[in-house]
């Protein structure tokens, strides 16, 4: 059998994988019964669908008849390094790398960090437009998780606060 369509063969498999490692991921957890769900329940049964939605779009992309084929095209390898790097950028930001001493600097400065540098991914690049959606995502990430969920975030960093 052949491959018709690559882009819904490879979508597909990627949403196999992507299940395969939720669903064994849960495995790790007590998964419990429908009616008293443990922590693993939801992940496993997600992990699941997702493998199964995978199988059906990797087999329309090779029984599919499609005049063009839809091939898989170059890679954006400008794009992946850009969101990848945004979010690790987020992350060391965030909690910082202390054992070799980069502090954190807060949930701000790393949300500000992370639309600049995902921003990059495009093609038009307007640092005034990016930093308004910067201050409205700080903005709402601050309500969100410091006043509604009252999660314990540092904010800023210490040299700031003190």
């Amino acid at each position: 059998m052949t491959i018709k369509n690559q882009k819904d063969f490879f979508a597909g498999l990627m949403f196999i994988i992507a299940g395969a490692a939720f669903a064994w991921g849960a495995t790790d957890f007590t998964v419990g019964t429908g009616a008293h769900m443990g922590p693993g329940y939801f992940p496993l049964l997600l992990g699941s669908l997702l493998m199964l939605i995978g199988a059906a779009v990797t087999f329309k992309g090779m029984t599919a008849n499609d005049p063009d084929g839809e091939k898989i095209g170059k890679w954006a390898w400008r794009q992946l390094i850009c969101i990848l790097g945004a979010n690790l950028v987020f992350g060391v930001l965030l909690g910082g790398l202390p054992r070799i001493g980069i502090p954190a600097m807060g949930m701000i400065i790393g949300i500000y960090a992370l639309v600049i540098i995902a921003s990059l991914a495009g093609k038009a690049f307007k640092l005034g437009n990016v930093l308004i959606l910067a201050t409205v995502l700080a903005a709402g990430s601050y309500v969100v998780f410091i006043w509604v969920l009252n999660l314990q975030i540092q904010v800023w960093p210490t040299f700031i606060t003190g």
